[in-house]
């Protein structure tokens, strides 16, 4: 079990994990305690928003210092932009809050999935519809996040070999 008090970012973390905990839950314990569905599916859709929202402009920052964005140009293409921390600010990210972050990124939309299944099995189109927009709405994290983290890598990467071929360059000519 993580003890949040010992992390940097408890609150922020705690959130992560709360609010894909909380839209599993309410959605599979609904039916339980309303029967009324379209009160369930705003309840559970209003949960996966927050948690997309935390996610996307919160949590990326701050437990593995990227951030991502999509914009539509004036031609109608889909632009992709990331921000992420420099070599030295990626030093200050957390190890065990970088693992439960992408651990729960990834496995979120498994859960769903599942559900879906579930759904599919027992012909509840309605309740699939749910899990429709919960693994649309974590997957777009994913993508995200996944290209952000590769579009930081690459930076990185550059940035090193830039710095290696001006020492070299300038070695040579002193």
């Amino acid at each position: 079990m993580v003890d949040f008090s010992k992390l940097p970012h408890p609150k922020t973390t705690a959130c992560h994990i709360g609010f894909k905990v909380a839209a599993l839950l309410v959605y599979i314990l609904c039916e339980w305690f309303n029967s009324a569905y379209v009160f369930n599916f705003i309840s559970v859709v209003m949960l996966l928003a927050i948690d997309f929202w935390t996610v996307k402009n919160v949590s990326g920052r701050l437990l593995v210092g990227l951030r991502w964005w999509n914009e539509i140009t004036d031609e109608g293409d889909s632009l992709w932009k990331f921000e992420s921390l420099d070599a030295e600010g990626l030093k200050s990210v957390n190890t065990e809050e970088s693992r439960i972050f992408w651990y729960t990124l990834y496995l979120t939309p498994m859960l769903w999935a599942f559900l879906a299944f579930v759904a599919i099995i027992k012909l509840d189109l309605d309740y699939l519809m749910i899990t429709v927009v919960a693994i649309v709405l974590s997957g777009t994290n994913i993508v995200g996040y996944s290209k952000g983290s590769k579009d930081a890598k690459q930076r990185l990467t550059d940035m090193a070999t830039q710095s290696m071929a001006s020492s070299v360059f300038t070695g040579s000519w002193a």
